[in-house]
C-alpha cells in the first residue's frame, strides 16, 4: 500500500502486538484518515462517540476500552459489543445524547407493504430508500392464487371485506389484460429503429404500457422498500409507525423493531420505554386526533375550490435579488446588507451576469451551484394523479405534506386509453373504486386510501428551496421519465420564470427537460446497453 505523507501529522506508533490487533478492525494504521470494519453498528457508534469524551485517537480507545474480546477472526460479532452497550445505556439512555445515536445504522427490507405504507415508510428526511418500481415490475404476478394487493386487516370479518376484494381484484384482472394490448398499439406507433437491440426496444415498449396502465393499480396494491437509516431516523421512524392510525402501520412497526434489535439493540432501547418512546407515540397520536377533530369542526362544511394541477403559491420576490447577494457574499468582504443594496441596484444584465459566474459552466444536471440558491424559497401546491405523488414524495430534502387519498379530485386518463380501446374499462375501474372509497369512508378516511386507484389525483404542497428546485425540477423532466412528473415538475419550471420573474434562476436550471418524448426510456435503455457492452468481463 502506498503511504500517503500528511504534513505535520504526528503518526501514533503501535507495537507490533497492537498492530495485530488493530489490522482486522481498521483500514490503515499510518495515516490520519482511515475506515472502520468488520465492527458491529453499536461498537463503531461507540467508538465515535467516545470522541468527543477523551483525548486518545480512536484506535488508541479501541485498544485500550473495546480489544477485551478481540480474537482476530473478523467474522466475530461480539467485539466489544458489551461495553458499547454499557456506554450507549449512559450517553444515550441516561443523558439523552441524541448526536450518539446517527452513529451507527442498519439496512432493512419491507416488503409486500402497501403503497399507501410505503409514503408513510419514505417520510424521514435523514434515510435512504429503494422502492419497487411500477415502471419496470408489471404486477401480474399471482403468488399464492392472488393478486398482489393488501386487505388490511381493519377490514377482518367486515362486510365490505368481499366488496373490496372483487372490486380490487377487477382492477388488478382490467391491469393485466391489457398490458399486451397496449404493448402492441406502442409498437404499431414506434417501430423498431433498426440500430436499437430487440432488449433495448423490448424494455422501452413494455415501460410505456406500464406507465399508461399504472393508474388502474390501487394504493393497496403491495410493494417492495429498502431502507437504510441511522438508529436516531430508526427510531423517529418507529414512533411514527406506532402511533399511525392504520393497523398495517402499526404492525410494521413491531416486526421492524424485533429486526433491528437484532442488529443494533443499543439505538432503540427508548422506542417502548413507558417514559419516552410509548409518551412520545401518544403524543403524536393525541395530536392528530385533536387536529382531525377541530379540523372537521371548523372546515367540515367547506367546499374545495377548483385548482390546477401545479400552483406557485408562495415565492420571495425579491429573492433572486438574495441570491445574487448570497452568490457574492464569500468573494466580498462586505455585510449581507451592503450586497443586499448592491444587488437591488444592479441591472438584469448584472445580476444575470453574477449568477452565470456562479452556476458556471454545468456539463451535467449533478454539476450544481453552491448555497447562495438556498436564498430563496417556492411553495407550491399540486393535485396530480397518485402515480406522480408517489415519485415526488421521496424527495427528503424539502418540506412536502399531503392530503389523504380520495376519489373527491377526480382522475386522470392518459389519452392512449381510448385509443387502444381500454376506456369502458378504466372508467370502470375508476368508478367501482370510487364508490368503494365512499363506502369506506363511513369507516375512516385513512383506511379508505387503500381502495382509490391511483389515477385518482391527490393534493399535496411541496415547499423547497432554489436549490433544491433545481435538483427536482431537472432530475423528474429527463425524457427518462413518467409523463406524469414530467408534466408536473415542467410547470414548475415555467412558473418559477413567469410568474416568480426569477429569469435567471430558472435559466440556471439548464437541464430542465421540456421536449415531448415518444418512447421515454428508450433513449436510458440504450445508453443502458451501451455500458453493459463495455463493461469489461
Amino acid at each position: 500500500m502506498t503511504i500517503i505523507r500528511v504534513p505535520d501529522f504526528a503518526q501514533e506508533s503501535f507495537t507490533p502486538d497492537e498492530r495485530r490487533a488493530l489490522t482486522p478492525y481498521f483500514t490503515n494504521l499510518d495515516q490520519p484518515i482511515f475506515a472502520l470494519r468488520n465492527l458491529p453498528e453499536v461498537v463503531k457508534g461507540a467508538l465515535f462517540a467516545r470522541y468527543s469524551r477523551s483525548a486518545k485517537s480512536i484506535r488508541r480507545l479501541f485498544l485500550d476500552e473495546f480489544r477485551d474480546s478481540v480474537t482476530g477472526d473478523t467474522s466475530q460479532t461480539g467485539i466489544g459489543t458489551n461495553r458499547a452497550e454499557r456506554l450507549f445505556d449512559r450517553v444515550f439512555g441516561d443523558y439523552g445524547d441524541d448526536s450518539v445515536a446517527q452513529l451507527g445504522g442498519a439496512h432493512l427490507a419491507c416488503e409486500g407493504v402497501s403503497n399507501v405504507l410505503t409514503k408513510i415508510l419514505e417520510r424521514g428526511r435523514l434515510m435512504a430508500y429503494l422502492e419497487q418500481s411500477t415502471r419496470y415490475v408489471p404486477y401480474t404476478d399471482r403468488p399464492g392464487g392472488k393478486w398482489k394487493y393488501l386487505t388490511p386487516p381493519e377490514l377482518d370479518g367486515h362486510a365490505l371485506r368481499d366488496p373490496y376484494q372483487a372490486t380490487l381484484d377487477d382492477a388488478f384482472h382490467t391491469y393485466s389484460r391489457w398490458i399486451e394490448p397496449a404493448q402492441a398499439y406502442y409498437r404499431q406507433r414506434h417501430p423498431k429503429s433498426s440500430t436499437d437491440s430487440d432488449g433495448v426496444y423490448r424494455a422501452a415498449i413494455r415501460a410505456k404500457a406500464l406507465d399508461t396502465l399504472r393508474g388502474l393499480l390501487p394504493a393497496a396494491t403491495r410493494s417492495n422498500v429498502g431502507i437504510f437509516g441511522t438508529g436516531q431516523a430508526f427510531e423517529h421512524l418507529l414512533l411514527r409507525l406506532r402511533a399511525h392510525p392504520l393497523a398495517e402501520a402499526r404492525d410494521c412497526a413491531d416486526l421492524m423493531l424485533a429486526e433491528l434489535r437484532q442488529l443494533i439493540p443499543a439505538f432503540l432501547t427508548r422506542v417502548d420505554r413507558e417514559d419516552r418512546g410509548v409518551r412520545w407515540s401518544r403524543y403524536l397520536t393525541d395530536t392528530r386526533r385533536e387536529t382531525v377533530a377541530v379540523a372537521e369542526r371548523l372546515l367540515g362544511q367547506v367546499d374545495a375550490d377548483p385548482r390546477p394541477e401545479v400552483a406557485l403559491t408562495e415565492f420571495d420576490p425579491d429573492g433572486e435579488i438574495k441570491v445574487v447577494a448570497a452568490a457574492l457574499y464569500e468573494s466580498s468582504r462586505l455585510s449581507e446588507g451592503q450586497l443586499l443594496d448592491i444587488a437591488r441596484r444592479m441591472g438584469a444584465d448584472d445580476r444575470a451576469a453574477v449568477l452565470r459566474a456562479y452556476v458556471g459552466n454545468r456539463a451535467n444536471r449533478r454539476h450544481r451551484p453552491g448555497r447562495a440558491f438556498e436564498r430563496t424559497t417556492y411553495s407550491f401546491e399540486m393535485l396530480s394523479d397518485y402515480g406522480a405523488f408517489r415519485d415526488l414524495q421521496r424527495h427528503r430534502l424539502l418540506t412536502i405534506e399531503w392530503q389523504v387519498l380520495t376519489a373527491e379530485h377526480g382522475y386522470t386518463e392518459p389519452a392512449a386509453i381510448e385509443e387502444i380501446g381500454a376506456a369502458d374499462d378504466w372508467r370502470r375501474v375508476m368508478n367501482r373504486t370510487g364508490e368503494l372509497h365512499q363506502a369506506l369512508r363511513a369507516e375512516s378516511s385513512t383506511l379508505a386510501q387503500y381502495a382509490v386507484a391511483m389515477a385518482y389525483r391527490i393534493r399535496y404542497r411541496m415547499q423547497m428551496n432554489a436549490r433544491e428546485a433545481m435538483h427536482v425540477i431537472e432530475l423528474r423532466t429527463a425524457p427518462q421519465g413518467h409523463p406524469a412528473y414530467r408534466r408536473v415538475c415542467q410547470r414548475m419550471h415555467r412558473l418559477i420564470a413567469e410568474e416568480a420573474g426569477h429569469h435567471a434562476i430558472a435559466d440556471a436550471m439548464r437541464f430542465a427537460d421540456h421536449s415531448a418524448v415518444a418512447l421515454e426510456r428508450l433513449g436510458a435503455e440504450r445508453q443502458s446497453e451501451r455500458r453493459r457492452e463495455t463493461r469489461p468481463d
